[in-house]
């Protein structure tokens, strides 16, 4: 399923407008600043927590060291900020179960 496919079914599911629900679904997935709730708050910090769903939240990777594929040649990662999710307890019995 793709966003066009989520907002058609949000739509047909709640009786929304297509546009009315094109517009919710943006406005909690988007990654436009200031657009998308779960991006801004990742953005800030903080998690987002959906009891039963999961949790977003963001991690990090200290700095390391790695080497180069292409000539085996040692070099720095630099150290990273990144998005992570982890399922809720009701999610994962629920794709469990199928």
């Amino acid at each position: 399923m793709n966003k066009t496919e989520l907002t058609a079914r949000l739509a047909k599911q709640t009786g929304l407008p297509l546009r009315d629900a094109a517009n919710c679904v943006n406005a909690i997935f988007s990654t436009s600043p200031r657009e998308g709730i779960i991006a801004d708050e990742l953005t800030k910090g903080q998690r987002v927590q959906i009891t039963g769903f999961g949790t977003f939240e963001t991690r990090k990777r200290t700095m390391r060291e790695g080497r180069n594929p292409q000539t085996g040649a040692a070099i720095t990662i630099a150290a990273a900020t990144y998005p992570a999710f982890v399922s809720g307890k009701s999610l994962k019995d629920r794709v469990r179960m199928k």
